[in-house]
């Protein structure tokens, strides 16, 4: 049995009831009390009575902590308002609400380097209410309950700006925030336009999701306006999307609707650096360097590091070694991320590179043009690996588009 509402075994019925009893206490202070929803967070516990009451429980201090019942008056500070992309616009062909998360022009450094994280993340469940009570709002308009939203992630110019560390980690608790607080609530998510770096992105975000929310999450090819168009009425979709639907005033991206975000101008900045803890500390003496070596065994895997020195500046680039098995000075080596001096010491440096070619990879921090001090260097590194599945799927859609393109 589904465990909704008309499809449940008489044990998934007894839970439910059992549910009901044991919540007495906080069931006035739920945003809704009726069966549909309190089976979403039985499913999410697969019918186990003490995890599924301890995830609503928990849910309703998070309520409490974020004013949950006033939130959607709250007003988010002027920078998120206008530089957080994203947006509510239109219905599936069953009624339910369809969010936009516009990837590409989101300037994530931008945005933390202005705002606090925990209005970011306030604004998503912010976010989240909204959607809740649309699919209330959908669900006394047409006479049937809609609880699950459609999501559409238009992942065009994804790059490695996207892949800074506290960018992730801040996107990891925004995830974790929904799939705790709002669970069987995504009906389906479309990614669409994925670029090849989209299977490392997805890699460093995807143990934030359940195995249900995974199993919702489909890449779509050059075919994607079609595919959308199987769920969605062309009148439900802007312009820009495939569809018909503009702004009253012909504006085919419906901005009244989704925020196409945009850099963040550094007026709004409030910081210009974020507290980072580093996995490794060295001195590079005087004259010398100091290299870090990385084996990267098929291309698409991408390198990420940040770092900061102490009182004084610091070379730093990457290099590929030609010869394996043996120290290679920096000229002798390929040189593939431009060696060039960092004030580390001023600000944190962070970056990130895409191998193309497997092989031996060497970060090296070079002090060789100073005769006088040594520089002490923190820093931490990581090899991030596609995710395989979604790296085959573009693969094969890649082979496919150019399938299609020789024939035609």
């Amino acid at each position: 049995m589904s465990g909704h509402v008309g499809d449940l075994s008489p044990r998934q019925a007894e839970a439910l009831g059992r549910f009901r009893e044991n919540l007495q206490d906080v069931l006035p202070s739920l945003p809704s009390q009726d069966d549909h929803f309190l089976l979403k967070w039985l499913r999410a516990r697969c019918f186990d009575l003490p995890k599924a009451e301890a995830m609503l429980r928990k849910h309703v201090e998070v309520r409490k902590y974020m004013d949950a019942d006033n939130i959607i008056s709250w007003q988010p500070p002027e920078v998120i308002r206008k530089y957080m992309s994203g947006g509510m616009c239109g219905y599936d062909r069953e009624g339910s609400p369809i969010w936009y998360e516009i990837i590409g022009p989101l300037d994530a450094k931008g945005l933390l380097f202005s705002a606090s994280k925990q209005d970011l993340i306030k604004n998503k469940f912010r976010d989240c209410e909204v959607l809740r009570h649309e699919c209330q709002q959908q669900t006394q308009k047409l006479g049937k309950t809609i609880e699950m939203v459609m999501m559409i992630y238009d992942c065009e110019g994804l790059g490695l700006k996207h892949l800074w560390k506290p960018a992730v980690d801040t996107y990891g608790e925004v995830l974790s925030m929904f799939e705790e607080n709002y669970p069987e609530s995504l009906k389906r998510l479309f990614i669409v336009k994925a670029p090849k770096l989209f299977p490392v992105a997805y890699n460093l975000v995807k143990h934030f999701l359940s195995e249900d929310t995974r199993k919702k999450v489909v890449v779509l090819g050059s075919n994607w306006k079609e595919v959308l168009q199987q769920y969605v009425d062309p009148d439900q979709i802007p312009v820009e999307y495939g569809g018909t639907l503009t702004d009253p005033d012909g504006d085919p991206k419906c901005p009244s609707k989704i925020n196409y975000g945009g850099d963040v101008p550094q007026s709004y900045y409030v910081r210009d650096q974020l507290a980072q803890q580093y996995e490794h500390t060295v001195v590079v003496n005087r004259g010398s360097s100091h290299q870090v070596e990385y084996e990267i065994l098929f291309p698409g895997c991408v390198l990420r590091w940040q770092f900061r020195s102490e009182g004084a500046d610091v070379g730093f680039g990457v290099y590929l070694k030609t010869k394996v098995g043996e120290r290679q000075r920096a000229g002798e080596m390929t040189e593939v991320y431009p060696n060039q001096r960092y004030n580390a010491h001023m600000v944190p440096e962070d970056g990130s590179l895409t191998c193309s070619t497997p092989g031996i990879y060497v970060l090296r921090f070079d002090n060789t043009y100073s005769y006088l001090h040594a520089k002490k260097v923190s820093y931490s590194m990581q090899v991030l690996l596609p995710d395989t599945a979604s790296a085959q799927r573009i693969q094969s859609l890649g082979d496919t588009e150019v399938a299609t393109n020789h024939s035609s």
